[in-house]
């Protein structure tokens, strides 16, 4: 199946800002999490389709995928 993922902030260092990629079916965004290497305790929001998702959400065939990191700041 093919999901767009968008990534924001430091998670594009060394990644890309948005891209299609292949997943197997039934994927949960924690294994796409994983598939990116991006550290689990940087990870705030998680938006599927723009709707605010967790990281054990299944992913479809289509779906858009963006992935927040923590703010920092005050």
């Amino acid at each position: 199946m093919n999901v767009t993922v968008k990534l924001v902030g430091i998670f594009r260092t060394g990644r890309f800002k948005e891209a299609v990629r292949k997943y197997p079916p039934a994927t949960c965004v924690r294994e796409v999490v994983d598939d990116l290497r991006i550290p689990t305790p940087l990870l705030g929001i998680v938006l599927i389709n723009d709707i605010h998702a967790r990281v054990e959400d299944l992913l479809v065939d289509g779906d858009t995928v963006c992935l927040l990191p923590l703010l920092d700041g005050g």
